[in-house]
């Protein structure tokens, strides 16, 4: 199994950056690739238990569906969950693991998303592009 860790500072104090994590609202805001429309969904990483979010391309019409469990909350340090995909038959894939990290630094905050448990390094590499593209919405809004 292959792991990706990605890290982005923000100018904003740490328990702001959390809320973009933990208000369903604020998250809907930034959550999937650029190119995306957020579908069906269930997202509040505010509290444990079942999420899923389906992701519909723009161009394509195609529909991505990615669901799991919020394993734990700290707030405003982390939050913990597990993540599948969904193949066309709706049947759920290999789980992997993804932990929301938030940090204090000198000018604001930092976010540090590890993702654990990935198949192999083409996984790796497609969701270090899905997370990057994700990122640059969330930088473009927290403030």
């Amino acid at each position: 199994m292959t792991d990706a860790r990605l890290e982005r500072d923000f100018p904003i104090p740490p328990a702001r950056l959390f809320t973009y994590l933990a208000d369903p609202a604020l998250l809907l805001q930034w959550w999937g690739p650029e190119g995306i429309t957020m579908g069906e969904h269930d997202l509040n990483f505010g509290r444990t238990g079942p999420w899923f979010s389906v992701f519909v391309g723009n161009e394509s019409g195609r529909r991505f569906k990615v669901s799991g469990h919020v394993t734990h909350v700290d707030p405003p340090h982390s939050v913990g969950l597990t993540w599948g995909w969904h193949d066309d038959t709706d049947a759920r894939g290999t789980e992997s693991h993804v932990t929301f990290t938030v940090s204090a630094t000198p000018t604001g905050s930092r976010l540090v998303i590890d993702h654990r448990d990935l198949a192999d390094a083409e996984s790796v590499a497609s969701h270090n592009t899905g997370w990057t593209s994700t990122l640059r919405k969330l930088e473009k809004i927290a403030h």
